[in-house]
Formats: structure tokens, C-alpha cells, sequence
């Protein structure tokens, strides 16, 4: 799995300027893979979102994965929530988003990628999701999924946590989102904790 540390995740709703310019100053303070999310766009919007966001990650060599089967038939790389089918034909890379052991272990079995676990802090964004796991629950179901990504109110400071948890990395998706410039707060503590 060609996947960096650190997964960035769009929400154009919590941006103060145009997603692709936010998607633009996280990948200036290195990050080098955006999960487009965006659900509620239309095919042909999202569509065109997404070659923007390919336009700012192609000089760096970085990876734009596609969230939800719908619109994912020419996708390289998807990320689906826990009940979307795989797409078929499947793309190179499949990840799902995870919230309970079921889920993982299914993940497992149908050979994701990798798996986004959630929400592993209380977090505005992931209501309806049970209460918060923290790094325990988290490294509860780690052993059990594909590799994993912590996900859901990550802080810089929680960074490491997480990774001794067992997360393979990190997604964030608000304060990215927000303020982008933090992402070089998030990379700064994934090296720290690989040192």
C-alpha cells in the first residue's frame, strides 16, 4: 500500500475559500493524499472538484481517492463508507470507513486496503456514530482490520496515541479543513513518533 501517513479528507461546508485552493495549501505543507468526499454533489460537479484536486496533487506525486461506490467506475483509488458495495470492476486501491468490530472484520474479509476507524475522539462531524473510542478502543479492533487509520477529532497532540494504538496513520478532515496550515503540526508528529 502506497498510502502516506497522513489522509486528508474534503468538506468544502468547513472551508473559508474554494475547496481546491484549501486541498492546495495542505499539499503545499505536505500532504500527499486527499479523500474526496463531497457526496452531495452531482456527478458531474464532483467530477470536474476532482480534476481540479488532481491538478494540485500530480506535481507532488500525490494520490486523490474517490469517497463512495457511486462515480467510482474510472476511479484508481476508493473509499467507501460501511455500507457501499466494492465497485466492480474494483479499483487498484479500496479503503472503507469502519465504527465497530463487525465492520472491520467484514473490511478484512473483502480485502480492503485499508480502513478508516471512527470517530476515535468526540468529533461535531460523526454524530450517530456510538461514543468516542479513544486510543484503547482503538487498539481494540486495530488487530482484527486491515491497516488503519485513526479518524475523528485527531489532534496534532493525539498523534501519538493513536499510532501506539497500532494506527498505521492518521485522517483528518476539519481542522485540515479549517486551517489548512496545520498540516505540517500533523506530519511533524507522525515523523516524530516513526523516529
Amino acid at each position: 500500500m502506497n498510502l502516506p501517513r497522513l489522509l486528508v479528507l474534503t468538506d468544502r461546508t468547513q472551508c473559508d475559500r474554494p475547496l481546491a485552493d484549501v486541498v492546495a495549501a495542505a499539499v503545499d505543507g505536505g500532504a500527499r493524499a486527499v479523500v474526496l468526499r463531497e457526496k452531495d454533489l452531482p456527478d458531474d460537479e464532483r467530477d470536474r472538484l476532482a480534476e481540479q484536486l488532481l491538478t494540485v496533487l500530480a506535481p507532488v506525486g500525490g494520490l486523490l481517492v474517490r469517497a463512495g461506490a457511486a462515480g467510482a467506475a474510472d476511479a484508481s483509488a476508493v473509499h467507501l463508507s460501511a455500507g457501499d458495495p466494492v465497485p466492480r470492476p474494483r479499483p487498484g486501491l479500496v479503503g472503507r470507513s469502519c465504527h465497530s468490530l463487525a465492520e472491520v472484520t467484514a473490511a478484512r474479509a473483502e480485502g480492503c486496503d485499508y480502513v478508516m476507524i471512527s470517530p476515535v475522539f468526540p468529533t461535531a462531524s460523526k454524530p450517530g456514530y456510538g461514543p468516542a473510542l479513544h486510543p484503547a478502543g482503538l487498539a481494540a479492533l486495530i488487530p482484527l482490520a486491515p491497516p488503519a487509520y485513526a479518524l475523528g477529532g485527531v489532534r496534532p497532540t493525539d498523534v501519538p496515541g493513536c499510532l501506539a494504538a497500532g494506527a498505521r496513520g492518521i485522517a483528518v478532515m476539519g481542522p485540515i479543513m479549517r486551517t489548512p496550515g496545520t498540516v505540517p503540526a500533523y506530519l511533524a508528529a507522525l515523523e516524530e513518533e516513526a523516529a
